[in-house]
């Protein structure tokens, strides 16, 4: 009978999980790794029903305490926001190549929506420069913004309606898992790329240029200023640049101080105020110095019956809805993420999708085009003290009032100087010093970020993104079926054994192997680990024969600590590979191959089990030499066979049993 400490130091060999308990386990951590319904367990129905139309309608768990305090600070973050989006809205509305009421309505409804079913605080909704370029460059191959607008309009509507659809599905499967794979620096490239391609196409407005190319690469842009400098306005350039350096100086002033974030988040609304002032008052269009025009004053009617489902154009929306769908949930999880842990908090990234996604389908119908969670305006709201997503109501609120009067007085607004906003925002998005922080820290990362950034400027920006995106799964796909493998010695005065590289004090053991490998054996990476633990073996060896003393033993042990998950197939390939080599493989069931006696806790255990193992083994040596004295010591597969040739029970491990499993 063994005693506590001896039941706590020894193998656990219980019946293992049955599959649909290992189904249900998997599932529930591909799925619910958060565990979403906790709370629910011992709660009487009433409560249990509160919860779930709490954990699926947010609004419904912060709006019942919800007090004046909350609204004084969530007023002002809402109509400091609401002061940034109006000049956004019409900004990134002329990129996308729409009427710039379309980009006042996409500030109005879906931050409504957003509202009631977010889950982050801080997130502000509106439009982004990334994806109103992409519809513009998605669509505009199928229709002409300027000579055929209604069925452009139409075509980004149905565009947005895809891509809600898309996002809302992902979150209804609880398939988050799917943006994982826009690694950061695929991200950084692609914002980076994006945003030298927006400067330059914002040269257009900011030197006054009144033919332009279609393209979006940077070859295109630049032989397309080039060829038309002859329009250059001097005036339109020197009051672009002015509006510029004062965006700059706001930025400037809000970074060194932070209390002053006000100062910037009025800076693009400052420049529209005082570009429409000039526009009136000196006519600018007779300078050659465009304006927006007219804006029309009012609630647009639903757009549910200009979405387009017709084969001949279907194709267009649908690849412009899925790219911007998932740039859009990249961009807005991974901001309203970012800012939630600046404050201890927590926020559902699949709640997340389901509401991106239906602010975007009801956007669709209601005259919108698609929206997400920006980070300027979101690091506005939370500067300015939101503290629920009320703020979202406040901004929408103020975007009515907008859209109802003061719609007109925006007419006036100059393309100058919507030109100087957009670019004053994408300077920002050039993460340079993330750039070179990747290249300093991990080439292979950098090698991303640059096939992104390179991509997307000179190619187009749905290539850039599959490029860097593919390059970012190829790394995955090594990662897992090239594992990492190092050779373990121990550490003085421990029972620890660690890379011998990484801890040049760890000693190795001799007349044994330790290694260690990074990766279950599955079909991609079975044979792989099989020729790699055999030129472990074959290294040993020729390092043993150059040594003072030679290592009759050499002992190859593969740890792997937790629960893995095998490629049967490959394992029973590779132990045919093994066996015709003379060397054993642990597979299915090995525990009943080898004994129980063959299986170890921990490093420690098995080296000293080994140890003894080779008293034993010596004499196995000397017998098999007896009945074999033909059989060569050093030969490896010699020696194998004399194990098997011996017929002694103790000798269990051979010299090139080269799997181990550890539990």
């Amino acid at each position: 009978m063994t005693t506590g400490t001896e039941d706590s130091r020894s193998v656990n060999f219980g019946a293992p999980r049955s599959f649909g308990t290992v189904l249900k386990s998997k599932v529930k951590e591909t799925l619910f790794p958060d565990d979403p319904f906790h709370l629910l367990k011992n709660e009487p129905f009433g409560r249990r029903f509160l919860k779930t139309l709490q954990y699926f309608i947010p609004i419904c768990e912060w709006l019942p305490k919800y007090n004046l305090s909350f609204f004084k600070y969530d007023l002002l973050a809402g109509i400091t926001i609401a002061s940034l989006a109006i000049p956004q809205a019409i900004s990134y509305a002329n990129l996308a190549k729409i009427p710039p009421v379309i980009g006042l309505y996409s500030s109005f409804v879906p931050p409504l929506v957003y509202a009631v079913f977010g889950s982050s605080k801080h997130l502000a909704v509106g439009t982004v420069a990334a994806c109103s370029l992409l519809i513009a460059e998605t669509i505009g191959e199928l229709a002409s913004p300027t000579t055929d607008q209604e069925l452009y309009i139409s075509l980004v509507f149905t565009a947005t309606f895809f891509s809600g659809l898309f996002q809302t599905a992902l979150g209804m499967l609880r398939l988050g898992i799917l943006v994982d794979f826009l690694a950061h620096s695929t991200i950084t490239g692609f914002m980076g790329g994006t945003a030298v391609l927006i400067c330059l196409q914002q040269m257009k407005g900011l030197l006054g240029l009144k033919h332009f190319t279609k393209s979006t690469g940077v070859v295109d842009v630049l032989k397309a200023i080039h060829e038309n400098r002859h329009e250059f306005n001097w005036k339109s350039a020197l009051i672009g640049v002015m509006f510029l350096i004062f965006l700059q100086f706001t930025r400037f002033v809000k970074k060194k101080k932070p209390k002053l974030f006000w100062v910037s988040a009025i800076g693009p609304m400052a420049v529209v105020v005082a570009g429409c002032l000039f526009a009136y008052f000196a006519h600018a269009e007779k300078h050659g110095i465009a304006i927006v025009g007219p804006l029309k004053k009012g609630i647009n009617e639903p757009s549910v019956n200009r979405l387009i489902f017709d084969r001949k154009f279907i194709y267009g929306p649908i690849k412009a809805g899925l790219i911007t769908g998932l740039i859009a949930l990249a961009e807005g999880i991974a901001i309203g993420r970012s800012f939630a842990i600046a404050t201890n908090e927590q926020i559902d990234g699949n709640k997340e999708m389901v509401a991106y996604g239906l602010m975007n389908i009801v956007g669709s119908m209601t005259s919108c085009y698609l929206t997400t969670g920006p980070f300027s305006k979101t690091a506005v709201n939370v500067n300015a003290g939101c503290k629920t997503p009320m703020s979202n109501v406040v901004q929408a609120v103020c975007m009515m009032m907008v859209l109802l009067f003061l719609a007109p007085l925006f007419s006036y607004t100059p393309q100058v100087a919507l030109s100087a906003i957009i670019i004053s925002a994408m300077l920002g998005l050039i993460k340079y010093k993330k750039a070179y922080y990747l290249f300093k820290t991990d080439k292979f990362d950098f090698v991303i970020c640059m096939s992104a950034f390179f991509g997307v400027s000179f190619i187009s920006m749905d290539m850039g993104l599959i490029i860097s995106v593919g390059l970012a799964l190829v790394r995955a796909l090594l990662y897992m079926a090239r594992p990492a493998t190092c050779k373990l010695g121990n550490i003085p005065n421990s029972k620890l054994y660690r890379d011998v590289e990484q801890y040049p004090g760890a000693t190795a053991i001799p007349g044994f192997l330790v290694l260690q490998v990074g990766s279950p054996i599955y079909f991609a990476n079975a044979n792989y680990m099989k020729e790699r633990i055999l030129r472990w073996v074959r290294d040993e060896n020729e390092l043993a024969m150059a040594s003072e003393y030679n290592v009759e033993f050499v002992y190859s042990i593969w740890s792997c600590d937790g629960d893995r998950h095998y490629g049967v197939e490959s394992l029973h390939e590779v132990q045919r590979n093994l066996e015709c080599k003379g060397m054993k493989l642990i597979v299915t069931k090995f525990i009943d191959k080898v004994g129980k006696d063959a299986v170890f806790l921990s490093n420690e255990d098995a080296i000293e089990a080994l140890r003894f193992s080779v008293q034993g083994s010596k004499q196995v040596d000397e017998e098999g030499l007896k009945r074999h004295p033909t059989r060569n010591r050093k030969d490896p597969i010699a020696r194998a066979e004399l194990y098997q040739l011996s017929y002694i029970p103790r000798a269990k491990w051979s010299m090139h049993e080269v799997v181990r499993c550890f539990f």
